[in-house]
């Protein structure tokens, strides 16, 4: 697998002050795409053991809340063996005190199935449209995404009205 870039002190891309890792590869391309640079598997740097200590050194601070996997996609067909490593590491070394965010343009009911499922704790579905742009809704880019969070073992979709808005944040001064 490849990746972009390894981002610490994130806050756009979960909740908290979160290590984002945004890896190479999407099957996708999403016209409007913001990260078209990681759609080919081939560019990028290789993840290997140097890259994944670094992502541990910012996920080991104790502020970091956990870890998201972006790109690209983390669900590529190519990343899925990798990412599957890399979630079984950080759960065991972290256990549940950190959390696993990942967004993918695969929608959730086609992947469900898949075992990387079992570590993730929140997840962002669904390619991005760009005539349902929404840069006021937190954590998703356009209106058909879907927030799915895991409760008990168990995934349930976020209900929209529970969900943050940037006008939420910043008390209203961004509304259009």
């Amino acid at each position: 697998m490849n990746y972009h870039n390894i981002e610490k002190d994130n806050m756009l891309n979960g909740d908290g002050l979160r290590t984002v890792l945004w890896v190479s590869g999407c099957n996708h391309h999403c016209r409007g795409c913001q990260n078209p640079v990681t759609w080919n598997p081939e560019d990028g740097l290789p993840f290997d053991d140097a890259a994944k200590a670094e992502l541990f050194s910012y996920l080991d601070a104790d502020y970091c809340s956990g870890l998201t996997l972006s790109g690209g996609d983390p669900m590529f067909p190519d990343n899925r063996a990798d990412v599957l490593k890399l979630v079984r590491e950080f759960r065991k070394r972290y256990g549940q005190t950190k959390t696993i965010w990942m967004y993918t343009g695969y929608q959730f009911r086609d992947i469900s199935y898949h075992p990387i499922l079992d570590f993730i704790d929140v997840i962002v579905d669904g390619e991005y449209i760009e005539n349902q742009r929404n840069t006021m809704r937190l954590w998703c880019g356009s209106d058909n995404q879907i927030i799915w969070e895991k409760h008990d073992g168990h995934w349930t979709p976020m209900p929209k009205e529970y969900q943050k808005s940037l006008s939420d944040i910043n008390g209203g001064c961004c509304d259009g």
